[in-house]
């Protein structure tokens, strides 16, 4: 049976490393000054456990959630020339969209475990393996001994591990259950811009950092991904985005 599944103390050393400062570990930029602004370090911290959950449980802001997550494993993808691991107990994923968001099926292996238990033990292994330059797992029933696992290995490997998490029931905030994760998005769909002629401009997203270790929480709105896995700063919104930032600008890479 995995280590994943029995709780351990984190020794000294381990929690140190949790406790560094932003200049001491490696980060991932999104490419979006107004965005990497206010997170950190200037990005995510890449050897650390990040957690996602769909704003309502409508099936355009658990896809928009999916995406969000799909893209930030593109870019380590693409950066690393690595392969993605993606973890879920369901079958509902369209690999379609995930290519769109920068993950197609060369770059992505699939795994399926019976149930969440199984599954944390199946992401842990795949760290400590260190076959995957990063991992995306679904689940539902996460225990905060269970995310404090995944941080130290995540650390320990400087593997990302973006977990998203879905409520359990309906009416359900995922976020007030306790987390080691490094940072933790609530993430909704909202409408694109309209366009001159008929057609569907590129989809939207709200992203709200409700939680980050070493920074404040925050909202902002911008393209999904594109095919490198990377958001954009809306162009008529990109104004108002400068001002919230203060004097930061907002410039999509």
């Amino acid at each position: 049976m995995s280590a994943a599944l029995h709780p351990a103390v984190p020794g000294i050393d381990h929690l140190r490393r949790i406790a560094s400062p932003a200049t001491d570990f490696r980060v991932m930029p999104f490419g979006i000054a107004a965005l990497d602004a206010r997170l950190g370090g200037g990005g995510l911290r890449a050897g650390a456990l990040h957690e996602a959950t769909p704003r309502s449980p409508s099936l355009a802001d658990d896809a928009a959630a999916t995406l969000f997550l799909a893209g930030i494993a593109a870019r380590e993808a693409i950066a690393t020339g690595g392969l993605v691991l993606w973890v879920s107990c369901r079958t509902d994923l369209y690999a379609p969209a995930l290519e769109q968001a920068g993950l197609p099926a060369a770059s992505v292996i699939y795994a399926q475990p019976r149930d969440d238990t199984a599954l944390l033990a199946v992401v842990e292994d795949a760290v400590r393996d260190g076959t995957p330059c990063a991992i995306v797992a679904e689940a539902s029933k996460v225990s905060m001994v269970a995310t404090r696992r995944l941080q130290l290995v995540a650390g320990d490997a400087d593997i990302p591990i973006l977990l998203l998490r879905r409520a359990r029931r309906l009416g359900q905030e995922v976020f007030n259950e306790p987390s080691a994760a490094w940072t933790r998005w609530r993430i909704g769909s909202v409408s694109s811009q309209r366009l001159a002629v008929a057609g569907v401009g590129r989809p939207r997203c709200s992203l709200e950092c409700s939680r980050q270790r070493g920074g404040e929480s925050f909202t902002m709105i911008v393209e999904g991904s594109d095919e490198t896995g990377r958001l954009a700063v809306p162009a008529d919104l990109s104004h108002r985005s400068a001002e919230a930032a203060g004097t930061v600008r907002s410039a999509a890479a």
